[in-house]
């Protein structure tokens, strides 16, 4: 146990340890990315980063890493687009990135799908 590590978000076990880039909780079986697990500066701020580690802010560009399935679209975003001008939000399910997407409209993306362009 490292004492460094933050606590699993689901049960809030401190047993949690390292298995490559992923954070595991024993107890919960729960594996979340140590890359987006919302640190907190000394001013109490969250910080989100992004999939290699980037810290993000609003306004910033990103681009998509990974091809992600949008419900109703037959072809969803794919890998290589660029988002800009991203807001920061606390969303729901770890959905923190609140942006418009050319050919989708408006939308919320998880940090760990983006990087910093």
């Amino acid at each position: 146990m490292n004492e460094n590590l933050p606590p699993c978000p689901q049960c809030s076990s401190t047993y949690t340890y390292e298995m490559g880039a992923l954070l595991v909780c024993p107890e919960c079986g729960h594996e979340w990315s140590a890359a987006t697990s919302g640190e907190a500066t000394a001013s109490g701020e969250k910080v989100i980063k992004d999939s290699v580690g980037n810290v993000l802010a609003d306004g910033d560009t990103v681009t998509v890493v990974k091809t992600l399935k949008v419900k109703g679209s037959p072809t969803g975003i794919k890998a290589g687009t660029k988002v800009r001008n991203i807001r920061l939000v606390d969303g729901v399910d770890g959905h923190d990135i609140d942006c418009k997407v050319d050919g989708f409209g408006p939308m919320q993306l998880k940090s760990s799908v983006v990087k910093k362009a």
